[in-house]
């Protein structure tokens, strides 16, 4: 069994950056799918980030490509670096992991929430103007 937890959410002014972390306890490797995504009050689930297994390929959201960027670290810790923040990335926080890596070979897929298993709790960000 796999348990991710987030921290770093933080409070932000627009212009600012913050780092996210998710920490895995279980069976978190390198074979692993590791994303993150967002969601806010009345939306859907919005991926974020996607690191592609064994290949080290990343796929984007338009709306955060050339602003973050998702590293993993020991294929045990997972982090989303957030620069030049704006109000628009107000949201909670979640990381992600599916141990089946066609589930991310693509960004349409691995930008997409019923592609994984293993979900955080979310840790809130919040950037004001």
């Amino acid at each position: 069994q796999l348990q991710l937890v987030e921290s770093g959410g933080d409070s932000r002014q627009a212009g600012g950056s913050l780092r996210l972390s998710c920490g895995a306890t279980g069976d978190l490797n390198a074979r692993h799918c590791v994303g993150w995504f967002r969601q806010t009050a009345g939306k859907e689930r919005e991926g974020v980030a996607v690191l592609v297994p064994g290949t080290g390929t990343t796929f984007y959201a338009d709306s955060v490509k050339g602003r973050f960027t998702i590293s993993q670290d020991n294929a045990k810790n997972l982090y989303l670096q957030m620069e030049s923040l704006t109000v628009e990335d107000t949201a909670t926080y979640y990381c992600a992991a599916d141990p089946r890596w066609y589930h991310c070979k693509t960004a349409r897929q691995g930008l997409m929430e019923n592609q994984y298993l293993y979900w955080g709790q979310g840790t809130e960000v919040t950037v004001s103007s």
